[in-house]
Order: C-alpha cells, then structure tokens, then sequence
C-alpha cells in the first residue's frame, strides 16, 4: 500500500485535488493545514512566514498520521506543502532516520506544480482563508522540487480538476 503525499505551494490545488482523488479512490483524506498549530496559523494570517522550527511539530504530526496508515495496511491521502527536501524526510522518517518503520516507497509524493502567474490568480480569488497571497513569494523561494531519488510525480495544473484526476488516475494504475 501507498500513503499519497500531494505536494506544491499554497494555491496549487492540493485540497481540491487531494479530495477529489481520494473519493474517487474511496480511500481518507486529510488536509495538513489541520495539523497546524493555532500560533503557526496565526502568524500565516499575519503575513508572517513560518521557520523551521515552527514548521516541525506539524510536520512530525503529519508524519505520525501517515505512519498510521502505512502500519495498518491501508492507503490515504494528505495535502501537504512539502516545500523543501528536509520536509519530505521528516514526513517520511520522522525525527530520526533510525527505527522508522517507513520506506521510501510507503510514499508517493504527488507535486502539483504551476507557473506562478496562475497560481497567484487562484490565491486571489480564494476567500476564507489564513494563507495570504503575500506568501506566495516566500513560499515559491522555498520550494524545492523533487528530485530523481524521491518517490514523486509531477502533475502541472495548468489544466482544470478533471483533467488533473484522469491525469493521476492513469499514472496510479501503472
């Protein structure tokens, strides 16, 4: 079984393409934003970029949900932003390399990628939420794209929610 990582910056798509995937998968879905602590959502709401160090707890919450599922067998999905290599490897191993119970090929990172044009055009029109369009920048200069050695996929977005779920159910499959 594979945990489904989807993956991008804010306004790529992650939820709405991790919810429709996981219903037409008939398997859970959770959005990482809920593993946010209320100070790290609040300072995002102010327009205050979080570090690392605030990003850990969240990414290791994360991380335990996804062990979860991998150690009963069962697949899933979470929307995460995922921007930086080390974020990935706290996903996957936690705090430590040592004793994790995941491999690599436990999960499958989806990256939604898209020029930053449309996804500063999608950040507008986005009402009720803490992420404001003024991250996008910080977000895009953190980002680092998967590399060959991940387990990963790359969908561009350029294209509408249809498209992008036929896309990545042809790529499941094989």
């Amino acid at each position: 079984m594979v945990f489904y990582v989807i993956m991008g910056v804010s306004g790529c798509g992650k939820s709405t393409i991790g919810l429709r995937l996981a219903n037409q998968l008939n398997i859970p879905f959770q959005d990482a934003d809920d593993f946010h602590t209320s100070d790290s959502k609040r300072k995002m709401s102010e327009g205050v970029a979080l570090t690392d160090e605030d990003r850990l707890p969240w990414l290791l919450a994360i991380h335990e949900h996804i062990k979860s599922f991998v150690n009963s067998d069962q697949e899933g999905i979470v929307a995460c932003s995922a921007l930086k290599k080390k974020y990935r490897t706290v996903l996957l191993h936690g705090s430590s390399v040592k004793g994790t119970t995941l491999t690599v090929d436990d999960i499958l990172f989806i990256y939604l990628k898209g020029s930053q044009s449309l996804i500063m055009d999608r950040l507008s029109k986005r009402t009720n939420h803490f992420m404001p369009v003024d991250l996008l920048d910080s977000q895009l200069a953190t980002l680092e794209e998967p590399y060959d050695g991940e387990h990963h996929v790359v969908v561009n977005v350029d294209k509408d929610v249809e498209d992008i779920i036929h896309e990545l159910s042809n790529i499941l499959r094989h």
